[in-house]
C-alpha cells in the first residue's frame, strides 16, 4: 500500500480570522442586492442567489448552533474527511436552505451567523467537539471546512452576479490545501504530483513512485480553477483544453477523481 500522507495542519488564530474576513467579503457583496439579482439563477440547480446566500449563512451559522449544544464524547471525522462525507448529504442540505432562505432577508440572515459567530467562539477552545451533520468533529477543524464553504461558495455568488469578489487570503489557501489532501486521501500514491501554486503540492494515484528530479506526472494550476474542478463546478476536459490546467505525463489524468466535493 502507498504510505498514508502526514495529516496537514492549520494555525487555528489564522483559520478564524480567515472566516470572519471571507464573511465580511460576503456580506459587503450581499448588501444592496435588489430583488431582481436575489431572484438570479446560480449553477447550483435550481437556486437563486436568495438560496445561495441563505445556505452561506448556515454555513456559517452552524458554528453557533453546534457550540450551544452538548459536545459529543469523541471525535469521528478530520477535516479532511468532511470532503469526501459531505456528498451525501445534500438533500438534507437543499430542504434546511430553502426553509431558511424563506424565513428573512438574505443580507439579516448573514447579521445574524457574523453576530452568533463573533459572540460565541472566542470563549470556545480549538478541541472542544462539535455534532457535525458528518460526525463529530473539533471545532479547529469544522473552522477549516468553514473555509471551504465559504469560498466555494463565494465563487458560485461571483458567477451569478456577473462580477468579480474578493477572497481573504488565508481562506484562498486553506480552501485549495484542504481539497488537494482530499484528493490525497481519495487517490493514495505517489505517482502524479498536483501543484497548486502558491498554497499547495500533494502526490496521488497509484503508481511509481517519484523520488527524485523531474516528476514523470505533473497536473499545475491555480487555486480557484483548482476548487473549481474539485467541486465539479468544473470539467476535467475543458479544463485542459481551454489550458486553466497543465497536465504532462501518462498518469496525469484527474478526471476520474474528480469532483471531490459536489
Amino acid at each position: 500500500m502507498p504510505p498514508r500522507p502526514r495529516a496537514r495542519t492549520y494555525d487555528p488564530a489564522k483559520t478564524r480570522a480567515a472566516v470572519t474576513a471571507q464573511l465580511e467579503h460576503v456580506r459587503d457583496a450581499v448588501r444592496g442586492l435588489g430583488e431582481e439579482q436575489l431572484a438570479a439563477p446560480t449553477r447550483l440547480g435550481d437556486w437563486t442567489v436568495r438560496e445561495l446566500v441563505a445556505h452561506l449563512s448556515m454555513a456559517v451559522g452552524a458554528v453557533g448552533r453546534h457550540l450551544e449544544r452538548p459536545a459529543p464524547p469523541a471525535p469521528e471525522v478530520t477535516a479532511t474527511g468532511w470532503v469526501a462525507a459531505t456528498a451525501a448529504l445534500g438533500g438534507d442540505i437543499d430542504d434546511d436552505t430553502r426553509s431558511l432562505a424563506a424565513s428573512a432577508a438574505p443580507a439579516e440572515l448573514l447579521d445574524r451567523a457574523a453576530a452568533r459567530f463573533a459572540e460565541l467562539l472566542p470563549q470556545a477552545p480549538g478541541d472542544r467537539l462539535l455534532a457535525a451533520r458528518v460526525g463529530a468533529m473539533r471545532l479547529d477543524d469544522f473552522l477549516v471546512t468553514r473555509c471551504v464553504e465559504l469560498v466555494v461558495h463565494t465563487d458560485d455568488l461571483a458567477a451569478a452576479l456577473g462580477t468579480t469578489l474578493p477572497y481573504d487570503r488565508q481562506a484562498l489557501a486553506t480552501a485549495t490545501r484542504l481539497l488537494a489532501d482530499a484528493l490525497a486521501a481519495k487517490a493514495p500514491g505517489g505517482s502524479v504530483e498536483v501543484r497548486v501554486p502558491p498554497y499547495a503540492v500533494v502526490q496521488c494515484v497509484e503508481g511509481p513512485r517519484h523520488t527524485r528530479g523531474t516528476p514523470p506526472n505533473v497536473v499545475e494550476t491555480a487555486p480557484l480553477t483548482w476548487i473549481r474542478l474539485a467541486t465539479g463546478r468544473l470539467d476535467w476536459s475543458e479544463a485542459v483544453e481551454e489550458a486553466d490546467v497543465t497536465a504532462s505525463g501518462e498518469r496525469a489524468d484527474l478526471a476520474p477523481h474528480l469532483p471531490l466535493l459536489a
